[in-house]
């Protein structure tokens, strides 16, 4: 029988604090030799063009997960939603998840979420955020905004469907600091970010300083289940497709994401093809 060998961040407690501190350090040490501008500058008066908005619901049934883990959630989004939202995203300007919101802590009121670590569920101080990034990034994907660093929770489908409101496989990854999400701002114009919560939701805009000349839609294309030597997989491919907003002509279509993950639930109540 053929046994993994551990990494050195598996060993113990101790190796990987040591693992940790490593990856932390050199993010740091390789943003400080970056050409990167990141984006700081905060505005409380909203740009004058929205150019997309969604929401998210904070409390949702994942799986059996325990329910106090969504309430903790709840609370963590509540801290980090202040430290992002008005920031601006000018011409040439790199915008960092954790550069805004910084290291979670107990110390700073954060509570034990839920995590997903090498493809487990589990839960760790901060642990929900990521709902935070993958708002962020459904938002971006509807503007001509470069992302420069996107993490996925690469093939496991962990959870089944519940009131799912964006594509499967367009969700995030994160941990501070060095697995971020960032995005760069390559036009002429100004971007912001405005993000807050609700009793329910979290809530996001994408703001402009000035009307864009097309506009966006993300579709889901081929999604199905599968069955392979006993094994269920998700598939499917997200496009997405840029339309000019006079002609209603489509600009171009593009492949952002071809899905193959393997099923962790009860797929009783699935619609499976057998291979």
């Amino acid at each position: 029988m053929n046994h993994r060998r551990k990494l050195f961040c598996e060993i113990s407690p101790l190796t990987y604090k040591i693992s940790v501190f490593k990856c932390r350090s050199l993010r740091r040490i390789k943003d400080l030799f970056s050409f990167n501008r990141f984006a700081l500058e905060k505005s409380s008066e909203p740009l004058s063009t929205l150019v997309y908005s969604h929401k998210s619901l904070m409390r949702r049934k994942l799986g059996n997960t325990e329910l106090q883990l969504q309430e903790n959630k709840v609370v963590n989004l509540n801290i980090a939603a202040p430290k992002v939202t008005g920031v601006l995203i000018h011409p040439g300007e790199t915008f960092s998840f954790w550069k805004l919101v910084g290291c979670y802590s107990e110390k700073k009121g954060y509570k034990e979420g839920l995590t997903i670590s090498n493809g487990r569920v589990s839960k760790g101080i901060g642990g929900g955020l990521c709902q935070f990034t993958n708002l962020i990034h459904w938002l971006v994907l509807h503007t001509p905004l470069k992302i420069t660093e996107h993490h996925h929770h690469s093939g496991m489908d962990l959870f089944p469907d519940f009131g799912r409101q964006i594509p499967f496989g367009t969700g995030t990854s994160i941990v501070y600091n060095y697995i971020d999400y960032r995005f760069r701002n390559d036009t002429d114009k100004t971007f912001q970010l405005i993000v807050y919560t609700t009793d329910e939701y979290l809530c996001g805009e994408l703001r402009c300083s000035e009307p864009l000349e097309v506009k966006y839609h993300i579709k889901t294309e081929n999604e199905q289940f599968v069955r392979e030597n006993g094994v269920v997989y998700r598939e499917g491919e997200v496009y997405r497709e840029c339309v000019d907003k006079i002609t209603g002509n489509t600009v171009s279509r593009e492949l952002i994401k071809s899905n193959r993950a393997r099923v962790m639930y009860d797929t009783s109540n699935l619609v499976i093809s057998d291979r």
